[in-house]
C-alpha cells in the first residue's frame, strides 16, 4: 500500500450526488442510479459516507443500512487514484466504530468473488466469508461471497 491518503469523512448530502454517481459507474458494471442514491439520502435505515480529499472532491464513498441490531455494508467504492491508500479501509473503519457504539450483533456484506483485494481488506478489519450467493453479480456473473463481522456485548461496552 502507497503512503496513507488523508481524507474528511462526512455524511453523504445531495451535493456529492454527482461524484458518487460517477463514481458507481467507474467502479462496478451494474451501478447504482444518481436516483437511487439520492433516495438513500432519505432512508431512516440507511447511513452514507463520503471521505474527501484535501480539495474537497470524493475519493471514494460508502453505504450502511442498519434494521434492527445488523448492519450491512451496502457499497464501498474508491477512486481508482485514491486506490490503495487507505481510503475504503478508513470509510469502514467509522462503520464498525457504529456498529460497536450502537451494540449491532454484526456486520454483513457481499463481494464479487474474484475481488481478492476488497476480501484481503474485509478479513483485516475482521469479517470472515461466511457463504456464497451463486450468481448473484451480473455484468460479468459471477458468485458473491458474502462476508460477516460479529460484534460480542464486551466489544460493545
Amino acid at each position: 500500500m502507497s503512503e496513507k491518503m488523508p481524507v474528511r469523512i462526512v455524511p453523504m448530502t445531495a451535493d456529492h450526488l454527482d461524484a458518487v454517481a460517477a463514481l458507481e459507474r467507474i467502479c462496478f458494471s451494474d451501478p447504482w442510479s444518481r436516483n437511487l442514491l439520492a433516495a438513500e439520502l432519505d432512508n431512516d435505515l440507511s447511513a452514507f459516507l463520503v471521505a474527501l480529499d484535501g480539495e474537497g472532491e470524493v475519493a471514494g464513498y460508502a453505504g450502511l443500512q442498519v434494521v434492527l441490531d445488523e448492519g450491512t455494508v451496502t457499497n464501498i467504492a474508491v477512486r481508482p487514484d485514491c486506490r490503495r491508500r487507505g481510503v475504503a479501509s478508513q470509510l469502514l473503519q467509522v462503520f464498525l466504530n457504529f456498529a460497536q457504539g450502537n451494540r449491532l450483533a454484526f456486520l454483513t456484506l457481499e463481494v464479487r468473488a474474484s475481488n481478492a483485494p476488497a476480501i484481503g481488506l474485509y478479513e483485516k478489519h475482521g469479517f470472515h466469508q461466511a457463504g456464497l450467493r451463486p450468481g448473484y453479480y451480473q455484468h460479468p456473473r459471477e458468485d458473491a461471497v458474502i462476508m460477516t463481522r460479529g460484534f460480542s456485548k464486551e466489544e460493545s461496552l
